[in-house]
């Protein structure tokens, strides 16, 4: 009884203190609740593989966790060209920097010939591209192929074909993207590009890569771009000089495309010059010979130039290629005085400049450009980049136009077949594009241009990139 008692005054005791200090206890307890609530919600810190460190990496401030791969986005780029067809897949991540596909920066593959060398069928014109198709979406993951776009570019190559035949290769192949692949595909995307168009992706791909994207215009590079059938340039300018631009009757600028890239807005200047790519060049000049021998074409060779449907001769005449004449002959093939020029400033054909400024004068210059004088053997054609001037074009056609065709094979021996005899034509046109076209000073420094380096890897400056910037941009 007397124990009882004890006990019960020992718990009354206890009862009293908790009830004397029942504001402390609960300052105290309810932050330690909260902790323990959120503690308990918060999810366990992992890592990208399978939540688990590596055993034998030590944890350090300097480990970053990858992005989350879901948030990426692919694009396929079909460049349907008029050498050939090309595919290009790129990946993004959320802030639109490239991710490796693989060990690269891009899937790239090529076939020849293009989608023009099927004019008469254009159902095999279309499964052509069944093999670049499939090497593409191999690397687009399946859960991602629905919603990564597939866009088909067309360039010169289609053009010269004419609409009737270009669009019943576009319809053939809208057709063959709707059945053959699993990505996500659009009518709209299945077009032929005009210059403007190429010429401003051109742009975009190249000062993207060179992370010029953002600042100002002043600090961005131009570009021309010298492919088979046309040569494009572009570069941005002053709001200014845009709101001079000389336009149609209809009010629509014919030479500013806005865009606005990276928070920034840009007034580009583009312009595509069609039948001045270097192929389509050698039919202007052949024709300005009209049939009669060519001071152009290497002594040693007598035959026929075949472009667009139409044949051209090609004979030397009998005093061998000049330089001096072949100059000449390019330069009527140019235009460069006619017809009159009506705006302040032309290059050729009438044509406005843009009227020069910061955005034109660090000038990169791509495609036949880079090859020839790869060719031509004054850029070595591992380096990708290298700065030259107009007048090393000029210098190498002298070279060259001395040479005949038999010497020329081994001299030089990276130029194919077909394209040996026209050398010293084609090295004579470039330069007298850079300077009586566009007005290049022969001394100016530019950069020609194959790849550029991004992110320790070298990246194609082609226009598909630009393409593909812009469709991942559009897709939600």
């Amino acid at each position: 009884m007397l124990k009882r008692n004890r006990q019960s005054q020992y718990n009354e005791s206890v009862s009293d203190k908790i009830h004397r200090y029942r504001g402390v206890i609960m300052v105290i307890s309810i932050p330690l609740v909260l902790i323990s609530f959120v503690l308990f919600l918060m999810p366990s810190v992992r890592s990208p593989n399978d939540g688990i460190l590596p055993a034998n990496r030590k944890f350090s401030p300097n480990y970053v966790l990858q992005s989350d791969p879901s948030s990426n986005r692919y694009a396929v780029i079909f460049d349907a060209g008029s050498s050939g067809s090309r595919v290009h897949v790129f990946c993004f991540d959320k802030n639109l920097d490239l991710v490796h596909i693989g060990d690269e920066l891009e899937l790239f593959e090529q076939l020849k010939p293009g989608l023009s060398a099927h004019a008469t069928d254009p159902k095999e014109a279309a499964d052509s591209l069944l093999p670049l198709l499939e090497k593409a979406e191999k690397v687009v993951p399946k859960d991602m192929r629905e919603n990564t776009p597939v866009k088909v570019g067309a360039t010169a190559g289609l053009r010269q074909l004419g609409v009737d035949a270009s669009e019943r290769i576009l319809q053939a192949v809208k057709d063959f993207l709707k059945v053959k692949s699993s990505l996500k595909s659009n009518d709209d995307w299945v077009t032929v590009l005009d210059g403007t168009q190429e010429g401003a992706y051109q742009w975009v791909t190249i000062n993207y890569l060179l992370k010029k994207l953002g600042k100002k215009y002043s600090q961005t590079v131009g570009v021309v771009d010298l492919g088979g059938g046309s040569v494009q340039m572009a570069y941005a300018i002053s709001e200014a000089d845009a709101a001079k631009a000389p336009r149609i009757t209809s009010g629509e600028d014919t030479y500013v495309k806005e865009m606005f890239l990276m928070g920034t807005k840009y007034y580009l200047y583009v312009h595509s010059y069609l039948k001045y790519g270097l192929l389509a060049a050698r039919a202007e000049i052949l024709g300005v010979a009209n049939d009669s021998e060519s001071p152009c074409i290497l002594a040693g060779y007598d035959g026929v130039y075949t472009y667009g449907g139409t044949d051209y001769k090609a004979s030397a005449s009998r005093s061998g290629s000049s330089m001096k004449k072949c100059s000449k002959e390019a330069l009527k093939a140019l235009k460069v005085n006619e017809p009159t020029c009506t705006h302040m400033k032309c290059t050729f054909g009438g044509v406005w400049n843009g009227g020069g400024g910061d955005g034109q004068k660090n000038l990169f210059v791509a495609s036949f450009f880079f090859d020839r004088a790869a060719e031509a053997g004054f850029v070595d054609p591992k380096s990708h980049v290298a700065k030259v001037r107009p007048i090393d074009f000029q210098k190498a056609a002298e070279l060259a136009c001395q040479t005949t065709l038999e010497d020329a094979k081994s001299k030089y021996p990276d130029v194919e077949p077909a394209n040996l005899p026209y050398l010293c034509m084609d090295l004579v046109y470039q330069y007298t594009l850079l300077v009586d076209g566009f007005d290049l000073q022969p001394q100016q420094q530019i950069t020609l241009v194959k790849k550029v380096k991004y992110q320790n890897s070298l990246v194609e400056a082609a226009w598909p990139l630009g393409s593909a910037i812009e469709a991942v941009s559009a897709v939600n």
